[in-house]
Protein backbone atom coordinates (compact mmCIF):
# COMPACT_ATOMS: atom_id res chain seq x y z
CA UNK A 1 0.00 0.00 0.00
CA UNK A 2 1.43 3.34 -0.51
CA UNK A 3 -0.07 5.19 1.93
CA UNK A 4 -1.13 8.25 1.57
CA UNK A 5 -0.60 10.41 -1.13
CA UNK A 6 -2.00 14.05 -1.60
CA UNK A 7 -4.68 12.72 -3.57
CA UNK A 8 -6.13 10.94 -0.90
CA UNK A 9 -5.64 13.65 1.49
CA UNK A 10 -7.64 15.32 -0.89
CA UNK A 11 -10.23 13.25 -1.47
CA UNK A 12 -10.54 11.90 2.69
CA UNK A 13 -11.12 16.38 3.25
CA UNK A 14 -14.20 16.32 0.80
CA UNK A 15 -15.42 12.43 1.84
CA UNK A 16 -15.05 14.03 6.05
CA UNK A 17 -17.42 16.88 4.52
CA UNK A 18 -20.19 14.84 3.46
CA UNK A 19 -19.74 11.85 6.21
CA UNK A 20 -20.28 14.75 8.67
CA UNK A 21 -23.01 15.97 7.30
CA UNK A 22 -24.88 12.59 7.32
CA UNK A 23 -24.08 12.03 10.43
CA UNK A 24 -25.00 14.80 12.35
CA UNK A 25 -28.97 14.45 10.83
CA UNK A 26 -28.44 10.49 11.55
CA UNK A 27 -29.27 9.21 14.61
CA UNK A 28 -26.74 8.05 16.84
CA UNK A 29 -27.26 4.53 18.25
CA UNK A 30 -24.48 2.78 20.82
CA UNK A 31 -24.16 -1.19 20.11
CA UNK A 32 -25.11 -2.96 22.92
CA UNK A 33 -22.45 -5.63 22.04
CA UNK A 34 -18.77 -5.51 23.16
CA UNK A 35 -16.30 -4.69 20.31
CA UNK A 36 -12.21 -5.87 20.72
CA UNK A 37 -10.21 -3.19 21.87
CA UNK A 38 -8.55 -1.33 19.48
CA UNK A 39 -6.81 2.45 18.81
CA UNK A 40 -9.27 5.23 19.25
CA UNK A 41 -10.27 6.00 15.59
CA UNK A 42 -10.13 9.50 14.37
CA UNK A 43 -13.44 11.30 13.15
CA UNK A 44 -14.49 10.27 10.48
CA UNK A 45 -11.56 8.28 8.92
CA UNK A 46 -11.20 6.46 11.71
CA UNK A 47 -8.01 4.48 11.67
CA UNK A 48 -7.39 4.90 7.91
CA UNK A 49 -3.74 6.56 9.05
CA UNK A 50 -2.46 4.18 11.22
CA UNK A 51 -2.00 1.07 8.30
CA UNK A 52 1.29 2.81 6.75
CA UNK A 53 2.92 1.11 3.75
CA UNK A 54 3.09 -1.87 5.24
CA UNK A 55 -0.24 -2.77 7.41
CA UNK A 56 0.68 -6.37 8.66
CA UNK A 57 3.57 -4.65 10.62
CA UNK A 58 1.91 -1.73 11.43
CA UNK A 59 -1.10 -4.39 12.70
CA UNK A 60 1.20 -6.42 14.25
CA UNK A 61 2.44 -3.49 16.33
CA UNK A 62 -1.12 -2.48 17.55
CA UNK A 63 -1.72 -6.37 18.76
CA UNK A 64 1.42 -5.56 20.87
CA UNK A 65 -0.61 -3.15 22.27
CA UNK A 66 -4.27 -3.98 22.09
CA UNK A 67 -4.18 -7.98 22.12
CA UNK A 68 -4.65 -11.50 19.49
CA UNK A 69 -8.31 -9.79 18.32
CA UNK A 70 -8.03 -6.11 17.59
CA UNK A 71 -11.15 -3.48 16.54
CA UNK A 72 -10.13 -0.37 13.81
CA UNK A 73 -12.47 1.14 11.67
CA UNK A 74 -11.78 2.05 8.41
CA UNK A 75 -13.65 4.98 7.10
CA UNK A 76 -17.63 3.35 7.56
CA UNK A 77 -16.52 0.01 7.49
CA UNK A 78 -15.65 -2.28 11.07
CA UNK A 79 -12.57 -3.87 10.36
CA UNK A 80 -11.37 -6.39 13.49
CA UNK A 81 -7.97 -8.12 12.97
CA UNK A 82 -6.98 -11.45 14.66
CA UNK A 83 -3.47 -12.24 15.31
CA UNK A 84 -2.90 -15.86 17.24
CA UNK A 85 -3.29 -19.16 15.92
CA UNK A 86 -6.17 -19.61 18.48
CA UNK A 87 -8.47 -16.58 17.85
CA UNK A 88 -7.27 -17.99 13.64
CA UNK A 89 -9.17 -21.28 14.76
CA UNK A 90 -12.17 -19.46 15.63
CA UNK A 91 -12.93 -16.99 12.72
CA UNK A 92 -11.80 -20.02 10.04
CA UNK A 93 -12.68 -23.03 11.54
CA UNK A 94 -15.52 -22.57 14.32
CA UNK A 95 -17.42 -19.95 13.22
CA UNK A 96 -16.38 -20.29 9.34
CA UNK A 97 -20.29 -20.60 8.10
CA UNK A 98 -20.71 -16.76 9.32
CA UNK A 99 -17.34 -15.58 8.21
CA UNK A 100 -16.71 -17.68 4.99
CA UNK A 101 -18.08 -14.62 2.52
CA UNK A 102 -16.04 -11.74 1.39
CA UNK A 103 -15.94 -7.84 1.09
CA UNK A 104 -16.02 -7.22 -2.32
CA UNK A 105 -13.21 -4.64 -2.86
CA UNK A 106 -13.77 -1.61 -6.21
CA UNK A 107 -10.90 -3.43 -7.62
CA UNK A 108 -12.95 -6.97 -8.12
CA UNK A 109 -16.42 -5.33 -9.16
CA UNK A 110 -14.89 -4.52 -12.80
CA UNK A 111 -15.97 -6.23 -16.06
CA UNK A 112 -18.60 -8.60 -13.64
CA UNK A 113 -15.29 -10.52 -12.16
CA UNK A 114 -17.39 -10.16 -8.51
CA UNK A 115 -20.18 -12.87 -10.19
CA UNK A 116 -17.95 -15.51 -11.29
CA UNK A 117 -14.36 -14.73 -9.23
CA UNK A 118 -13.96 -17.68 -7.10
CA UNK A 119 -12.66 -16.33 -4.81
CA UNK A 120 -14.90 -13.27 -3.87
CA UNK A 121 -18.79 -14.68 -4.85
CA UNK A 122 -20.85 -15.97 -2.05
CA UNK A 123 -20.82 -19.01 -0.70
CA UNK A 124 -24.22 -20.07 -2.37
CA UNK A 125 -25.18 -22.97 -5.10
CA UNK A 126 -22.69 -21.75 -8.02
CA UNK A 127 -19.25 -21.49 -5.33
CA UNK A 128 -20.27 -25.14 -3.94
CA UNK A 129 -20.37 -26.51 -7.66
CA UNK A 130 -17.39 -24.51 -8.63
CA UNK A 131 -15.24 -25.98 -5.22
CA UNK A 132 -16.71 -29.22 -6.18
CA UNK A 133 -15.43 -29.14 -10.00
CA UNK A 134 -11.82 -27.62 -8.71
CA UNK A 135 -11.46 -30.31 -5.88
CA UNK A 136 -12.57 -33.37 -7.95
CA UNK A 137 -11.47 -32.54 -11.80
CA UNK A 138 -9.12 -29.84 -11.99
CA UNK A 139 -6.90 -30.10 -9.25
CA UNK A 140 -7.65 -33.58 -7.98
CA UNK A 141 -4.52 -36.12 -7.11
CA UNK A 142 -5.70 -37.94 -9.87
CA UNK A 143 -5.36 -35.28 -12.24
CA UNK A 144 -2.36 -33.64 -10.88
CA UNK A 145 -0.53 -36.75 -11.01
CA UNK A 146 -1.75 -36.88 -14.91
CA UNK A 147 -0.41 -33.95 -15.50
CA UNK A 148 3.45 -34.14 -14.66
CA UNK A 149 4.62 -34.70 -17.53
CA UNK A 150 3.80 -30.88 -18.56
CA UNK A 151 5.56 -29.78 -15.25
CA UNK A 152 8.79 -31.81 -16.33
CA UNK A 153 9.12 -30.26 -19.77
CA UNK A 154 9.09 -26.80 -18.35
CA UNK A 155 11.13 -27.23 -15.26
CA UNK A 156 13.85 -29.04 -17.89
CA UNK A 157 13.87 -25.33 -19.87
CA UNK A 158 14.01 -23.68 -17.15
CA UNK A 159 17.03 -25.22 -15.64
CA UNK A 160 18.56 -25.03 -19.47
CA UNK A 161 17.96 -21.28 -19.55
CA UNK A 162 19.76 -21.09 -16.12
CA UNK A 163 22.64 -22.87 -18.21
CA UNK A 164 23.03 -20.67 -20.54
CA UNK A 165 23.22 -18.02 -18.18
CA UNK A 166 25.99 -20.00 -15.84
CA UNK A 167 27.97 -20.42 -18.84
CA UNK A 168 28.53 -16.67 -19.48
CA UNK A 169 28.61 -15.63 -15.59
CA UNK A 170 25.36 -14.02 -16.24
CA UNK A 171 22.88 -13.14 -13.37
CA UNK A 172 19.37 -13.64 -13.12
CA UNK A 173 16.42 -12.42 -11.87
CA UNK A 174 15.13 -15.59 -10.06
CA UNK A 175 11.54 -13.69 -9.46
CA UNK A 176 11.50 -13.02 -12.97
CA UNK A 177 12.74 -16.53 -14.18
CA UNK A 178 10.67 -18.28 -11.76
CA UNK A 179 7.08 -15.91 -12.93
CA UNK A 180 7.78 -16.95 -16.10
CA UNK A 181 8.02 -20.88 -15.43
CA UNK A 182 5.02 -20.75 -13.41
CA UNK A 183 3.05 -18.82 -15.85
CA UNK A 184 4.06 -21.57 -18.58
CA UNK A 185 3.49 -24.58 -16.06
CA UNK A 186 -0.34 -22.97 -15.23
CA UNK A 187 -0.61 -22.27 -18.89
CA UNK A 188 0.43 -25.41 -20.11
CA UNK A 189 -1.71 -27.19 -17.64
CA UNK A 190 -4.86 -24.99 -18.20
CA UNK A 191 -4.26 -24.80 -21.78
CA UNK A 192 -1.73 -26.88 -23.35
CA UNK A 193 0.09 -24.08 -24.57
CA UNK A 194 3.15 -22.03 -23.66
CA UNK A 195 1.31 -17.88 -22.50
CA UNK A 196 4.95 -16.63 -22.28
CA UNK A 197 8.10 -16.98 -24.94
CA UNK A 198 10.64 -14.82 -23.76
CA UNK A 199 11.83 -12.88 -20.35
CA UNK A 200 10.51 -9.62 -21.95
CA UNK A 201 7.13 -11.04 -22.14
CA UNK A 202 7.52 -12.61 -18.76
CA UNK A 203 8.32 -9.06 -17.58
CA UNK A 204 5.43 -7.42 -19.06
CA UNK A 205 2.83 -10.03 -17.93
CA UNK A 206 3.98 -10.08 -14.47
CA UNK A 207 3.87 -6.01 -14.72
CA UNK A 208 0.59 -6.54 -15.13
CA UNK A 209 -0.27 -9.11 -12.51
CA UNK A 210 1.36 -6.91 -9.97
CA UNK A 211 -0.99 -3.88 -11.15
CA UNK A 212 -4.14 -6.12 -10.70
CA UNK A 213 -2.63 -7.38 -7.11
CA UNK A 214 -1.95 -3.73 -6.12
CA UNK A 215 -4.96 -2.54 -6.72
CA UNK A 216 -6.70 -5.12 -4.80
CA UNK A 217 -4.18 -4.64 -1.74
CA UNK A 218 -4.61 -0.47 -2.30
CA UNK A 219 -6.59 1.46 0.03
CA UNK A 220 -9.34 2.94 -1.92
CA UNK A 221 -11.56 5.49 -0.39
CA UNK A 222 -14.95 4.31 -2.47
CA UNK A 223 -14.33 0.95 -0.28
CA UNK A 224 -14.74 2.83 2.93
CA UNK A 225 -17.20 5.46 1.92
CA UNK A 226 -19.76 3.45 -0.03
CA UNK A 227 -21.12 6.57 -1.21
CA UNK A 228 -18.32 7.25 -3.60
CA UNK A 229 -18.63 4.26 -5.69
CA UNK A 230 -20.11 5.62 -8.51
CA UNK A 231 -17.40 8.35 -8.18
CA UNK A 232 -14.36 6.07 -8.26
CA UNK A 233 -12.40 9.01 -6.99
CA UNK A 234 -8.99 7.23 -6.94
CA UNK A 235 -9.97 5.97 -10.69
CA UNK A 236 -9.32 2.46 -9.18
CA UNK A 237 -12.22 0.90 -11.22
CA UNK A 238 -11.45 2.39 -14.44
CA UNK A 239 -7.63 1.34 -13.73
CA UNK A 240 -8.46 -2.31 -12.67
CA UNK A 241 -11.05 -2.36 -15.83
CA UNK A 242 -8.38 -2.11 -18.27
CA UNK A 243 -6.10 -4.45 -16.36
CA UNK A 244 -8.54 -7.29 -16.28
CA UNK A 245 -9.87 -6.90 -19.93
CA UNK A 246 -6.34 -7.70 -21.26
CA UNK A 247 -6.34 -11.00 -19.14
CA UNK A 248 -9.83 -11.86 -20.02
CA UNK A 249 -9.17 -10.96 -23.68
CA UNK A 250 -5.80 -13.63 -23.45
CA UNK A 251 -8.43 -16.22 -22.25
CA UNK A 252 -10.87 -15.86 -24.64
CA UNK A 253 -8.64 -16.02 -27.28
CA UNK A 254 -7.38 -19.43 -26.07
CA UNK A 255 -11.00 -20.66 -25.26
CA UNK A 256 -12.23 -19.61 -28.58
CA UNK A 257 -9.18 -21.40 -30.72
CA UNK A 258 -9.85 -24.96 -28.31
CA UNK A 259 -13.14 -24.64 -29.56
CA UNK A 260 -12.78 -24.36 -32.96
CA UNK A 261 -10.45 -27.29 -33.03
CA UNK A 262 -13.23 -29.39 -31.03
CA UNK A 263 -15.71 -28.64 -33.47
CA UNK A 264 -13.21 -29.57 -36.60
CA UNK A 265 -12.19 -32.69 -34.71
CA UNK A 266 -15.23 -33.50 -33.45
CA UNK A 267 -13.15 -34.94 -29.80
CA UNK A 268 -11.29 -33.20 -27.10
CA UNK A 269 -8.05 -34.14 -28.04
CA UNK A 270 -5.70 -32.32 -25.58
CA UNK A 271 -6.80 -33.79 -22.14
CA UNK A 272 -6.04 -30.32 -20.17
CA UNK A 273 -8.18 -28.28 -17.56
CA UNK A 274 -9.97 -26.79 -20.79
CA UNK A 275 -11.12 -29.69 -22.19
CA UNK A 276 -12.32 -30.63 -18.70
CA UNK A 277 -14.15 -27.22 -18.46
CA UNK A 278 -15.25 -27.67 -21.99
CA UNK A 279 -16.60 -31.02 -21.20
CA UNK A 280 -17.93 -29.78 -18.07
CA UNK A 281 -20.42 -27.29 -19.49
CA UNK A 282 -21.98 -29.63 -21.50
CA UNK A 283 -23.84 -30.64 -18.78
CA UNK A 284 -23.16 -27.99 -16.07
CA UNK A 285 -24.78 -24.71 -16.80
CA UNK A 286 -22.65 -22.51 -14.27
CA UNK A 287 -19.47 -23.58 -16.31
CA UNK A 288 -20.34 -21.57 -19.73
CA UNK A 289 -17.47 -19.63 -21.75
CA UNK A 290 -17.51 -16.30 -19.43
CA UNK A 291 -16.73 -18.16 -16.31
CA UNK A 292 -14.04 -20.35 -17.78
CA UNK A 293 -12.77 -16.74 -18.53
CA UNK A 294 -12.80 -15.65 -15.12
CA UNK A 295 -11.67 -18.85 -13.66
CA UNK A 296 -8.39 -18.73 -15.70
CA UNK A 297 -8.11 -15.23 -14.71
CA UNK A 298 -8.40 -15.90 -10.90
CA UNK A 299 -6.04 -19.43 -11.28
CA UNK A 300 -3.12 -17.41 -13.03
CA UNK A 301 -3.23 -14.10 -11.10
CA UNK A 302 -3.36 -16.03 -7.47
CA UNK A 303 -1.10 -19.04 -8.78
CA UNK A 304 1.88 -17.15 -10.33
CA UNK A 305 1.94 -14.49 -8.34
CA UNK A 306 1.67 -16.06 -5.07
CA UNK A 307 4.46 -18.83 -6.14
CA UNK A 308 6.89 -16.88 -7.47
CA UNK A 309 7.41 -15.26 -4.43
CA UNK A 310 7.60 -17.44 -1.84
CA UNK A 311 10.09 -19.27 -4.24
CA UNK A 312 12.21 -16.12 -4.41
CA UNK A 313 11.55 -15.73 -0.81
CA UNK A 314 12.74 -19.56 -0.54
CA UNK A 315 16.21 -18.85 -2.41
CA UNK A 316 16.38 -15.78 -0.81
CA UNK A 317 17.03 -17.54 2.68
CA UNK A 318 19.12 -20.29 1.66
CA UNK A 319 21.80 -17.72 0.09
CA UNK A 320 21.22 -16.00 2.89
CA UNK A 321 21.93 -18.89 5.08
CA UNK A 322 24.94 -21.53 3.63
CA UNK A 323 24.30 -23.97 6.31
CA UNK A 324 20.33 -24.64 5.25
CA UNK A 325 21.62 -24.90 1.62
CA UNK A 326 24.32 -27.25 2.44
CA UNK A 327 21.92 -29.12 4.25
CA UNK A 328 19.20 -28.87 1.43
CA UNK A 329 21.75 -30.37 -1.21
CA UNK A 330 23.45 -33.21 0.77
CA UNK A 331 19.36 -34.24 1.10
CA UNK A 332 18.68 -33.94 -2.69
CA UNK A 333 22.54 -35.82 -3.16
CA UNK A 334 21.80 -38.41 -1.09
CA UNK A 335 18.11 -39.22 -2.34
CA UNK A 336 17.80 -38.81 -5.74
CA UNK A 337 21.43 -38.13 -7.28
CA UNK A 338 23.74 -34.74 -7.00
CA UNK A 339 22.36 -32.56 -10.16
CA UNK A 340 20.08 -34.71 -11.64
CA UNK A 341 16.30 -32.29 -11.94
CA UNK A 342 13.80 -33.43 -9.25
CA UNK A 343 10.63 -35.56 -9.88
CA UNK A 344 7.53 -34.99 -8.14
CA UNK A 345 7.66 -38.61 -6.98
CA UNK A 346 10.82 -37.77 -5.32
CA UNK A 347 9.19 -35.04 -3.13
CA UNK A 348 7.83 -37.18 -0.09
CA UNK A 349 11.65 -38.12 0.26
CA UNK A 350 12.92 -34.81 0.82
CA UNK A 351 11.61 -33.88 4.32
CA UNK A 352 14.26 -30.91 4.68
CA UNK A 353 12.94 -29.62 1.38
CA UNK A 354 9.79 -30.07 2.66
CA UNK A 355 10.63 -28.13 6.14
CA UNK A 356 12.60 -24.86 3.77
CA UNK A 357 9.13 -24.42 1.83
CA UNK A 358 7.06 -24.48 5.04
CA UNK A 359 9.54 -21.85 6.96
CA UNK A 360 9.59 -19.67 3.60
CA UNK A 361 5.80 -19.91 4.52
CA UNK A 362 6.17 -19.32 8.06
CA UNK A 363 8.45 -15.78 7.53
CA UNK A 364 6.91 -14.92 4.35
CA UNK A 365 3.08 -15.65 3.96
CA UNK A 366 2.27 -14.95 -0.02
CA UNK A 367 -0.72 -13.06 1.49
CA UNK A 368 -0.03 -12.41 4.52
CA UNK A 369 -3.62 -10.84 6.09
CA UNK A 370 -5.58 -13.63 3.75
CA UNK A 371 -8.34 -12.15 1.90
CA UNK A 372 -10.61 -10.61 4.47
CA UNK A 373 -13.70 -12.37 5.13
CA UNK A 374 -17.66 -10.27 5.58
CA UNK A 375 -19.45 -11.30 9.20
CA UNK A 376 -22.91 -12.30 7.97
CA UNK A 377 -24.33 -12.17 11.73
CA UNK A 378 -23.24 -10.76 15.17
CA UNK A 379 -20.38 -13.28 16.18
CA UNK A 380 -18.58 -13.84 19.57
CA UNK A 381 -15.18 -14.36 19.60
CA UNK A 382 -12.92 -14.34 22.50
CA UNK A 383 -15.24 -13.11 24.74
CA UNK A 384 -16.06 -9.93 22.16
CA UNK A 385 -18.33 -9.33 19.31
CA UNK A 386 -17.17 -9.29 15.72
CA UNK A 387 -20.58 -6.90 14.36
CA UNK A 388 -22.86 -8.07 11.75
CA UNK A 389 -21.13 -6.95 8.07
CA UNK A 390 -17.98 -6.06 9.99
CA UNK A 391 -14.13 -6.82 7.50
CA UNK A 392 -12.47 -9.97 9.27
CA UNK A 393 -8.70 -9.81 8.56
CA UNK A 394 -6.31 -13.18 9.77
CA UNK A 395 -2.78 -11.77 10.05
CA UNK A 396 -0.81 -15.00 9.42
CA UNK A 397 2.13 -12.68 8.97
CA UNK A 398 1.80 -12.18 12.87
CA UNK A 399 0.75 -15.48 13.61
CA UNK A 400 4.38 -16.78 11.75
CA UNK A 401 6.30 -15.01 14.22
CA UNK A 402 4.20 -15.39 17.28
CA UNK A 403 6.89 -15.85 20.26
CA UNK A 404 4.72 -17.96 22.21
CA UNK A 405 4.38 -20.42 19.33
CA UNK A 406 7.83 -20.17 17.57
CA UNK A 407 11.74 -20.62 19.39
CA UNK A 408 13.91 -17.67 17.88
CA UNK A 409 10.71 -16.36 15.61
CA UNK A 410 12.41 -14.54 12.97
CA UNK A 411 15.34 -16.80 12.67
CA UNK A 412 15.03 -19.19 9.38
CA UNK A 413 15.45 -22.56 10.50
CA UNK A 414 13.84 -25.37 8.71
CA UNK A 415 14.89 -27.50 11.25
CA UNK A 416 11.97 -26.60 13.61
CA UNK A 417 9.66 -28.32 11.14
CA UNK A 418 11.78 -32.12 10.93
CA UNK A 419 10.05 -34.77 13.23
CA UNK A 420 6.46 -32.06 13.47
CA UNK A 421 2.78 -33.08 11.84
CA UNK A 422 2.60 -29.13 11.55
CA UNK A 423 1.54 -28.60 7.75
CA UNK A 424 -0.03 -26.11 5.56
CA UNK A 425 -3.77 -27.36 4.53
CA UNK A 426 -5.40 -25.63 7.29
CA UNK A 427 -5.54 -28.08 9.92
CA UNK A 428 -2.75 -26.39 12.18
CA UNK A 429 -3.35 -22.64 12.51
CA UNK A 430 0.06 -21.68 13.76
CA UNK A 431 1.05 -21.87 9.98
CA UNK A 432 -2.41 -21.25 7.28
CA UNK A 433 -0.50 -19.29 4.59
CA UNK A 434 -3.13 -21.10 2.09
CA UNK A 435 -6.43 -20.44 4.50
CA UNK A 436 -8.48 -23.08 6.16
CA UNK A 437 -11.70 -23.94 6.44
CA UNK A 438 -14.11 -23.48 3.15
CA UNK A 439 -12.45 -20.60 1.99
CA UNK A 440 -9.15 -22.80 2.13
CA UNK A 441 -6.81 -21.66 -1.62
CA UNK A 442 -8.10 -24.65 -3.80
CA UNK A 443 -4.95 -24.37 -5.78
CA UNK A 444 -3.06 -25.38 -2.93
CA UNK A 445 -1.60 -28.81 -3.62
CA UNK A 446 -0.69 -27.39 -7.23
CA UNK A 447 1.26 -24.93 -5.72
CA UNK A 448 2.79 -26.52 -2.96
CA UNK A 449 3.79 -29.46 -6.02
CA UNK A 450 5.28 -26.57 -8.17
CA UNK A 451 7.42 -24.55 -5.53
CA UNK A 452 9.22 -27.70 -4.19
CA UNK A 453 9.79 -29.31 -7.73
CA UNK A 454 11.21 -25.95 -8.68
CA UNK A 455 12.78 -25.02 -5.66
CA UNK A 456 14.95 -28.64 -5.29
CA UNK A 457 15.66 -28.69 -9.16
CA UNK A 458 17.27 -25.36 -8.26
CA UNK A 459 19.21 -26.66 -5.34
CA UNK A 460 20.31 -29.52 -6.95
CA UNK A 461 21.65 -27.97 -10.48
CA UNK A 462 23.25 -25.65 -9.60
CA UNK A 463 25.56 -23.35 -6.75
CA UNK A 464 24.50 -19.55 -6.52
CA UNK A 465 26.34 -16.63 -5.50
CA UNK A 466 24.92 -12.97 -5.37
CA UNK A 467 25.74 -10.56 -8.00
CA UNK A 468 28.24 -8.31 -8.13
CA UNK A 469 30.43 -9.90 -5.02
CA UNK A 470 27.40 -9.09 -2.39
CA UNK A 471 27.33 -10.45 0.44
CA UNK A 472 24.90 -12.85 1.82
CA UNK A 473 24.55 -10.41 5.12
CA UNK A 474 24.22 -7.57 2.89
CA UNK A 475 21.39 -8.68 1.25
CA UNK A 476 17.92 -6.00 1.68
CA UNK A 477 15.45 -8.41 3.20
CA UNK A 478 12.19 -5.64 2.98
CA UNK A 479 9.44 -6.22 1.40
CA UNK A 480 6.69 -4.68 -0.23
CA UNK A 481 2.62 -5.34 0.56
CA UNK A 482 0.20 -5.70 -1.93
CA UNK A 483 -2.36 -8.80 -1.40
CA UNK A 484 1.15 -10.26 -2.11
CA UNK A 485 4.14 -10.21 0.41
CA UNK A 486 6.84 -9.29 -2.19
CA UNK A 487 10.84 -8.57 -1.99
CA UNK A 488 11.21 -5.27 -2.05
CA UNK A 489 14.41 -5.68 -4.14
CA UNK A 490 14.39 -8.16 -6.76
CA UNK A 491 16.95 -11.16 -5.97
CA UNK A 492 19.49 -11.67 -8.81
CA UNK A 493 22.09 -14.13 -8.24
CA UNK A 494 24.83 -16.13 -10.89
CA UNK A 495 24.29 -19.89 -11.53
CA UNK A 496 27.37 -22.00 -11.44
CA UNK A 497 26.94 -25.29 -13.09
CA UNK A 498 27.30 -28.38 -10.91
CA UNK A 499 29.15 -30.91 -12.66
CA UNK A 500 27.64 -34.15 -11.67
Amino acid sequence: MDFPNSMFLIVLTCVTIIVFLRSFFARITKPNYKLPPGPSPLPIIGNLLELGEKPHKSLANLTKIHGSIISLKFGRITTVVVSSANMAKEVLLTNDQFLSNRTIPQSVSVLNHEHYSLAFIPVAPLWKELRKICNTQLFSHKTLDASQDVRRKKMQQLLNDINQSSQIGEAIDIGTAVFKTTINLLSNTIFSVDLIQSNGEAGEFKDLVTNITKLVGSPNVADFFPILKMLDPQGVKRKQAKNVRKVLDIFEDLVNQRLKVREANGVDTNKDMLDAMLNISKDNEFMDKNMIQHLSHDLFVAGTDTTASTLEWAMTELIRNPEAMLKAKKELGKMIGCSVPLEESDISKLPYLQAIIKETLRLHPPVPLLLPRKAERNVDIGGYTIPKDAQVMVNVWTIGRDPTIWLNPTLFSPERFLGSDIDVKGRNFELVPFGAGRRICPGLQLANRMLLLMLGSLVNSFDWKLEGDMKPEDMDMNDKFGITLQKAQPLRVVPVRISK
